[in-house]
């Protein structure tokens, strides 16, 4: 139950940062992402301050054993820059850049903007789901 709890804060916490920052507004992710055009700068500031507090937590996290509603902590296992790594960031640059949307301010905005989400998480499983069927290479 703690678990639970502390997920559904740590959520509507997180939907919550993503309202108040605009990350939610595709117009304005694709403002910040027009550096040649009518560039918006402001979401480097909620950039910056997410590479804030994630160093905050990373610093904690470090001295900690095992996390407080959990008994281990559950982090990537690679740590190299592969192919596939640098690949599916590129993709994951190029369809951030076209819809203006990632996946966690897509799914905090659905309730809100379903009929201009729905397509972007429909894309996203569907991604999900071809990554899955596509055999693995060395």
């Amino acid at each position: 139950m703690k678990q639970q709890v502390l997920t559904l804060v740590a959520g509507s916490l997180f939907g919550a940062g993503l309202a108040i920052s605009g990350m939610m507004d595709p117009l304005r992710v694709r403002g910040f992402l027009d550096l040649f055009g009518n560039w918006d700068p402001t979401l480097a500031f909620v950039m910056g301050g997410a590479l804030l507090v994630m160093a905050v937590a990373w610093l904690i996290q470090r001295r900690l054993e095992k996390p407080y509603a959990d008994d281990s902590f559950h982090l990537p296992g690679t740590q190299q820059l592969d192919r596939k790594l640098l690949g599916g960031a590129a993709l994951f640059g190029i369809g951030w850049g076209l819809s203006g949307l990632c996946p966690g301010p897509a799914v905090a905005s659905i309730g809100v903007n379903f009929a201009q989400v729905a397509l972007f998480i429909g894309a996203l499983f569907a991604g999900m789901l071809l990554h899955r069927l596509l055999p693995e290479k060395g």
